[in-house]
């Protein structure tokens, strides 16, 4: 499997911290988080969302301003097209973080952005077909080793998104670390007789 270090086609940060209230409702609509989505595949005008979307192109106007004043897309080029500049729009960074929410109204918005729950639904087809694979997996670790584990994923998720694109199916990629009350064996007492 080859990776291809420039996908998306611009410059881009590793990650951005998130906690602003408008930040968090751009992030929460469905058709944003596409938007947004989109993006880390390649810059793409308006026009070029709106078809890949399946939406006009002035809804997408809207939702693409929306997402610009929230900070999270920025143009990265434009071109001249008869008399019009054509914008590209780009993702300012390839991660989010949802930082430290300091007001109970940002945590229900945050709440809201569930990547677990949006794959699930999403999958359902794939599920109904067996072509669905995953992995729930648990395991009793300290939280600084689930942290470099998280690290390890996101790695391997940017990796994904630099496959280099080809064919005509798109594939999903989820994954989530969260603490959970799954049962756990006690642990063993050491044997006296060892």
């Amino acid at each position: 499997m080859s990776v291809n270090k420039r996908i998306p086609d611009y410059d881009l940060d590793e990650m951005v911290v998130v906690t602003a209230p408008g930040q968090l409702r751009a992030l929460a609509d469905p058709l944003r988080s596409n938007l947004w989505e989109l993006l880390l595949e390649r810059a793409a005008t308006v026009t070029e969302m709106a078809h890949a979307v399946d939406r006009p192109k002035s809804t997408v106007a809207y939702h693409v301003n929306l997402l610009l004043d929230a900070g999270l897309l920025r143009v990265v080029r434009t071109r001249r097209v008869r008399a019009i500049q054509e914008r590209y729009y780009g993702r300012v960074a390839r991660t989010i973080y949802i930082g430290a929410l300091n007001r109970p109204e940002h945590t229900q918005v945050a709440a809201t952005i569930n990547g677990l729950a949006d794959a699930a639904a999403e999958s359902a087809p794939a599920h109904a077909a067996d072509q669905l694979r995953c992995l729930l997996v648990h395991a009793r670790i300290p939280t600084e080793d689930a942290r470099k584990f998280w690290a390890q994923v996101q790695h391997i998720a940017r990796r994904f998104a630099q496959i280099p694109r080809a064919g005509d199916q798109v594939y999903g990629f989820t994954a989530g670390l969260y603490p959970t009350n799954a049962p756990t064996l006690p642990d063993t007492k050491p044997d006296p007789t060892d």
